[in-house]
Formats: C-alpha cells, sequence, structure tokens
C-alpha cells in the first residue's frame, strides 16, 4: 500500500551514540555532533549536524560515513562542505528526496544512504570519529537489542540539555516534534487514529458528504461511522492502494457544493473483494491521513451488485482556486481537456505524472522578472497542474504502466507529450490531488526524442555539458563508491558510455564540462578517463585532450568544471586562466566553482576564441551565512552569491586573463540562474548577448524541477563575437526524460536493470547539453 508509503518512515533500530564495536571513548571531543536523523521511505531521508561550540565550523575534511547491514567497512562517505555558525545545524538531505525536505538542507548527496539498522558515523578532518547512530558490524534488523529506542515518530533529536559549549556525545534522542520546520505530520506515524485525539464514538449513519464535511477536516474524524455508497474504484489487488472509492448515487447526493460525494475506504476489513459496481455498507473510523478523509478498519457489506456509476464530474485546469478540488474528493472526475506532461521524473519511482494545460510549465524567472512578475505567474502555475499516479502502492512499481504496455529504453514518456482521455477518481496524497485512474490514458508524442541537436550553422562548433558526478572511482576499475555518481564500476560503465554517446552526439569542437570529478588532471583522472573513452570511440583522426589549468585540483569542491577539446579542429592558445577568490574577492570559491577560461586557436583560419566554463552555486544551498537568503522573489537561495560571481566574471575576462588579444570570448556553463534572473542580467548588462534567447525563440530550456522548465545553462558572447555566432540550440535528450532510464541500477527490478537502459545518450544526465555554432572571423 502506498498510503503515502513516500514518506512513511521506516522504524529506527539504534539511538546509540556509542560505537561498541570501536568503543566509546574513541569518539573524540566535538563541536559538531548528529543532532537529528530523519528516515522516511526510499530517498526521504535526512541528517542534521549541530554546532554546540562558540565559534563558527568549516566543514572541510568532515564526512559522513555510513556502515550498510552490519558490516565494518564504509559502504558509502559523504563529505561535508560549508561553515556551520556557533548554535547553528547544517543540514545534509539526499538530492531524489521530496522538494519540500529538500528545501531544508544545507547541502545535497546522492546515492544509496541508510536504512533503520544501518549505522552512521560522523568524522573530523583527521578521520576521528565524532559522533555516530548505530553500531558498526551489528545488524540488528527487526530484533532490537537492549538500549536502542525507537521514537514516537520516527525521527531522532538530541535532549534540550545540549547547548552551545556542550560537547558531551554521550547525551541521549528524545522524540522529535518536527524537524527543521518540516511539518511533524509528514514523517510521523500518525497511528490508526490518524489526526487529532484518539476517539471511536459512534457517530451512526451517515451520508457520505456528512463525512466528508465543508472544510478540509472530517467534523466527524475519529468517530465511528455507517455510510453507503457505489464502488467507483477498486485499488485492493495486491500491489494497489490497499483499499477503493465509493460514491453516492446520483438521487442520493446533498445540495451543499462543498462537500464531496466520494469517500476512500481504506483496509479489506472483514475480507469483502469488492468490484466496481457494488452499492455496499461499510462502518468504520473516520481518519485523516495526511489531508485525506478516509474510513479505516472497515465491516463492509455488499448490499447488491452491478449497480449504475454515480455521474463523473468534468473538471479542467487551470482551477479557479488551490482547493478547488477538495469538493470533488474521492470522486469520480474526468478532464475533457487534452493535457501536457510537465513531469515525469518520478514516473520510474511512483509511477506518477504531472500534468497541466496549455503546454509545459515555465519557471516563472525565465519568463518574467524576479519578484511580484515571478510570484503571480507561480501563483498561475500551481493553479495549472495535476498528478496523474497509477492507482499502486509502494515505490519501483514493475512494470512501470506509462506508456501503455509499459516503460522502457526505447519506448519512453518525455515531458512535452500530450494526454487525453485522463479519468478516474481524485485522491490526495503526499500534498497533492491526484488522478487514480480508471481507464488507461491516451499519450501523443508531441516531444519525440530527437537523433541530433537541431542543425544550426557555422563551422566551429562549442557545447556545454553538465556530466552529472562523473566519478571514475580510483582511476583502475576500483574505488567505488565514491562520494557521488556510480556506485559500482557496472553503473560506471552504464555512465560512462550514455555520456560519450552523448558528446559524440552533440559533434562539438569545443566542450565545457560541470560535475567532472574534481581529481586532478593525471592518467586515472576522471577527465583524462573521459577523453580517452571519447577517443576510443571516435571517427578516425577526430582526436580528443584536455585542458590542463596546471593545478592539482580546480578549488576544493567534489566537483569542478572542466574543458576538453578536438585537436584535429582547434589548439590551446597560451594557457588557461582561473577565476577564484585570489584573483577577485567578490568570487567566493568556497560555494561557486573556480572558473576555467582558455583562448583556443581555430586551425583551418588562426582566428581565437576564448571560452569561459561556470558553475555557480545552486538555488537548494543555504548562503545564509553570508546573509544571501532566499529572498521569496524566485531566484532562490544564493542570488546574491551568483550576481557577485558574475560581477567578478565580467571584470575577470576583461582583462583578457588567458592573453588572447582579441575580444571574441564566450560564456557557457550551468549559471545556477534562469533567463530572467539578476546574474544573467548583470552579464548582459556587460556588453553580453543570451544566445538562447536570440536563438530560442522564446522556448528554451535545459532542466526540468518540480514540473517547470528552464534553462540554467548558458551562452552568452561577447560584443565582438555575437555577429560571428550562426546558432545556438539545446539538444533535449536529458530533462524530457524520465530519470529511472539513467544509468543507476538501484531502484530498479533485476528485469528492469537491463530493459530499463541503452547506451543511447538519452538521460545520460539532468541537463540538457547546449550547442553553438561559430564562424570565426565572419
Amino acid at each position: 500500500m502506498r498510503r503515502n508509503d513516500r514518506f512513511k518512515p521506516h522504524p529506527l533500530t539504534a539511538a546509540l551514540l556509542a560505537i561498541a564495536a570501536m568503543g566509546v571513548h574513541s569518539m573524540a571531543s566535538a563541536d559538531v555532533l548528529i543532532s537529528e536523523y530523519v528516515e522516511g521511505s526510499g530517498n526521504n531521508k535526512a541528517l542534521e549536524f549541530y554546532n554546540t561550540g562558540e565559534t563558527a565550523v568549516s566543514l572541510d575534511g568532515y564526512r559522513v560515513d555510513f556502515y550498510f547491514n552490519g558490516s565494518t567497512s564504509s559502504g558509502r562517505s559523504i563529505a561535508l562542505v560549508g561553515e556551520v555558525a556557533p548554535g547553528a545545524v547544517h543540514v545534509l538531505a539526499h538530492e531524489s528526496g521530496d522538494p519540500a525536505l529538500q528545501a531544508k538542507a544545507n547541502q545535497r548527496g546522492s546515492g544509496s544512504w541508510y536504512n533503520g539498522d544501518d549505522a552512521i558515523v560522523l568524522r573530523g578532518p583527521s578521520g576521528e570519529i565524532l559522533d555516530s547512530i548505530g553500531q558498526v558490524g551489528f545488524d540488528p534488523g527487526s530484533a532490537w537489542g537492549s538500549g536502542q529506542t525507537q521514537t514516537a515518530d520516527r525521527t531522532l533529536t538530541r535532549r534540550a540539555s545540549v547547548s552551545v559549549g556542550d560537547r558531551n556525545p554521550s547525551d541521549a534522542f528524545d522524540p522529535a516534534t518536527g524537524w527543521q520546520g518540516y511539518p511533524v505530520n509528514t514523517f510521523a506515524h500518525l497511528g490508526q487514529y490518524g489526526e487529532g485525539e484518539p476517539g471511536g464514538n459512534d457517530a451512526g449513519r451517515r451520508a457520505i458528504a456528512e463525512v466528508q464535511g465543508a472544510e478540509d477536516l472530517s467534523p466527524l474524524v475519529n468517530q465511528t461511522v455507517t455510510v453507503e455508497g457505489i464502488v467507483v474504484a477498486d485499488f485492493q489487488a495486491e500491489g494497489e492502494l490497499g483499499g477503493f472509492f465509493i460514491q453516492a448515487p446520483d438521487n442520493e447526493t446533498d445540495d451543499d457544493p462543498r462537500t464531496s460525494e466520494g469517500l476512500y475506504v481504506f483496509g479489506s476489513g472483514n475480507g469483502v473483494d469488492v468490484q466496481v459496481g457494488d452499492r455496499v455498507r461499510v462502518r468504520g473510523l473516520v481518519a485523516e491521513y495526511n489531508g485525506l478523509t478516509e474510513l479505516t478498519a472497515p465491516q463492509i457489506s455488499v448490499l447488491a451488485r452491478a449497480q449504475s456509476l454515480p455521474s463523473m464530474v468534468q473538471i479542467s485546469l487551470p482551477l479557479s482556486a488551490p482547493d478547488a478540488l477538495e469538493r470533488y474528493e474521492g470522486m469520480q472526475v474526468r478532464f475533457a481537456q487534452p493535457l501536457t506532461v510537465s513531469e515525469a521524473y518520478n514516473l520510474g519511482r511512483y509511477g506518477e505524472l504531472v500534468l497541466s494545460s496549455g503546454g509545459r510549465l515555465w519557471i516563472p524567472t525565465n519568463k518574467v522578472s524576479p519578484g511580484e512578475p515571478a510570484r503571480q505567474l507561480q501563483a498561475e502555475n500551481d493553479l495549472n497542474r495535476i498528478v496523474l499516479d497509477d492507482g499502486r502502492g509502494g515505490q519501483n512499481p514493475d512494470p512501470i504502466r506509462y506508456p501503455s504496455p509499459e516503460l522502457d529504453a526505447y519506448r519512453t514518456l518525455r515531458v512535452g507529450y500530450e494526454v487525453t482521455d485522463v479519468q478516474g477518481v481524485l485522491h490526495y496524497l503526499a500534498g497533492s490531488y491526484r488522478i487514480q485512474p480508471t481507464q488507461a490514458p491516451n499519450f501523443v508524442a508531441a516531444n519525440p526524442r530527437p537523433e541530433a541537436p537541431k542543425p544550426i550553422e557555422g563551422r566551429l562548433r562549442v557545447a556545454s555539458f553538465n556530466v552529472l558526478n562523473y566519478f571514475n572511482g580510483d582511476g583502475r576499475g576500483a574505488g567505488f563508491p565514491t562520494s557521488r555518481g556510480a556506485d559500482t564500476r557496472e553503473e560506471f560503465n552504464r555512465q560512462r558510455d550514455k555520456i560519450i554517446a552523448a558528446i559524440l552526439g552533440a559533434d562539438a569542437h569545443i566542450i565545457g564540462l560541470m560535475e567532472i570529478e574534481n581529481d586532478g588532471y593525471g592518467e586515472h583522472s576522471a577527465i583524462a578517463d573521459l577523453v580517452a573513452g571519447l577517443n576510443a570511440a571516435s571517427r578516425s583522426g577526430d582526436r580528443y585532450a584536455f585542458i590542463d589549468p596546471k593545478r592539482e585540483r580546480l578549488g576544493t569542491d567534489a566537483i569542478a568544471v572542466g574543458l576538453i577539446y578536438r585537436q584535429d579542429i582547434v589548439s590551446p592558445h597560451k594557457d588557461a586562466a582561473v577565476l577564484d577568490g585570489s584573483v577577485d574577492p567578490r568570487f567566493n570559491d568556497t560555494r561557486n566553482r573556480p572558473v576555467l577560461a582558455q583562448t583556443f586557436r581555430e586551425r583551418r583560419t588562426g582566428e581565437r576564441l576564448t571560452v569561459a566554463v561556470n558553475h555557480l552555486k545552486s538555488k537548494g544551498s543555504s548562503c545564509d551565512d553570508l546573509g544571501d537568503k532566499d529572498m521569496g522573489d524566485g531566484q532562490g537561495n544564493c542570488n546574491l552569491t551568483r550576481v557577485r560571481a558574475a560581477q567578478a566574471l565580467v571584470a575577470w575576462l576583461g582583462r583578457d586573463p588567458t592573453r588572447s588579444y582579441d575580444p571574441d570570448r564566450l560564456i557557457i556553463g550551468d549559471l545556477n540562474a534562469y533567463a530572467k534572473e539578476d546574474p544573467i542580467n548583470v552579464i548582459r548588462a556587460s556588453g553580453y548577448t543570451d544566445l538562447l534567447a536570440t536563438f530560442g525563440g522564446g522556448d528554451a530550456y535545459s532542466y526540468v524541477f518540480s514540473g517547470q522548465s528552464g534553462y540554467l545553462d548558458h551562452g552568452l558572447a561577447s560584443t565582438s563575437l555575437t555577429p560571428q555566432v550562426r546558432g545556438a540550440t539545446e539538444w533535449h535528450i536529458n530533462a524530457d526524460e524520465p530519470r529511472v532510464l539513467d544509468y543507476n541500477l538501484e531502484f530498479k527490478t533485476p528485469r528492469q536493470q537491463s530493459m530499463l537502459y541503452s547506451a543511447e545518450p538519452y538521460r545520460a544526465s539532468d541537463h540538457d547539453p547546449l550547442v553553438i555554432g561559430v564562424d570565426l572571423g565572419r
């Protein structure tokens, strides 16, 4: 059953701060401790670290080690980044968790995390143990040992006695009433009574509308009622929701348009297997489960079979108000209008899609200015979306039902597809209204996979490519898992094949990389591995090389930017240059990745072009300690940090750091700012042209986030270069594709691990590559 299964926490098997296998006295006195642990199902996991000291602590060198299934060897390690102010916390959340959970995070991590019986160890810069949860080398499973604690809501937090200056890591955990402001009822185990105080008084025979009431919550919550209705949708089969929906016949409805005539019945009760069309009498307890009114612990009687179904409600998008659908909760509904897939991110994880009307939804600041215009467009977007679910519970469904008969590596379902015949019951789950279908919807491939980028002119092609944590272990075939990217050698090979196919498919001569492992430039480095793979897969004569900035690493982050190029087309002109905080204090290189710039000489003409590749601070990370908070204007966290970096960037390039003696400059990369945001405005105001705005026809995008599209990946040309640019386009191979088609083996059944994967470029990353065509000297 799903019943908010994506947020439903697993039991915590250990709240022990001492690691028995290592001995409690091996723990160092620490200013930074683990202050809270949250585990929901899947990737809804987070850790909170508290600075008990009186001065700020840099997290450079700190790491979290995970010991899976009783192992004495760490199976995964995540390096912490940033700084924690005294008395403040640093929150690490899984990057694929619920967006509302991620919004509380200072840092995000990927890959495999923990289950309730795994040990977690916080280590300091010298590898010393600062704090821990669980016991290394011990896998308690479901048999909890003495001293282990399960809290009421399955989260753990320190006792109130832990305060600034308290460095004793042996304090016990207490049940939490919330987690960093995240609503407790999302992660709490609500028990059989749901929200409110336990009850159970018998309220007798009631109409369905009386149970639903005219407000969000039922007026009869925690009371036992008896209702009658027609079964309009049945999801009792194995793997499905674990219940069914009933609706009042048309001649038994009330006259109040605010009350729903439908109701969800959860549980098999006395074992009656109902069918659609049955008239049933149900006695059960009224509960509110995360916003859904339902009957639990039902006793079911079938009164008649094959009854006429109640009328189906016609609904459409956009909605008139945020609560416009509450009056139809649990009822049969149909969309008469065609809809568009706006997000397919969770298709493989939960079997769901986000649909909208009038085409895809757009990130507000990709279309309008930050502030009130962006807030207004966001409010409009929020009224123009509905989730299409698949009627099943749990996670990682097999088969994945959309499109029919099932998704695979070659039969995809992309953002931009049109959907008709959407019909089912209106459900509320995980903070969203959703349709649980009673018939298969029809999908139209209105946005088919592009085999190659759109044709653009220009003999010299420059690309920007996010390689999504390309980490190659130790470079010798071992060393997995690493702190990011692939967990195993097999996963890395799958990732590598996709990335190579995508880069070769873009047919570019200069490629700027983002999210390449920051492990230097030696023969076993990630960038050397990628170039070797490109050369092995290329046509004869197409030879790739990479730019070595003559540094051991490019900044301190785990990932860096990089530049590779076709040696037969261009050659480096003098040395590369790097922009970091030592060059301009406005550029905060503890948050932004340092910029790499290289001037290239076109072999055919001798013309020169300087390319600067960037990866600025993300919107989801916290810059509160810099006084750079989310201002609520649509630009997210760290906007000022990105603005200052943009100012430093244009000033630096204006000083010709690569000694090119040529004003032709191209800024590319993931600037983590959409088209209308302040950092892009800074660069444009300095004379650069936004090439996607010029050539994209107003509908350019490279990224889909929370069901909205926009471009974070930019090509910005200097004044002298702009007239030489012949075209710019994104190659939509990644952002529109379901993430389940990526290289990962986790969250897939053995059957799916093969059928959902191909070495083709689709879903090689989460960002689409950008390709720019230039005729230098034109």
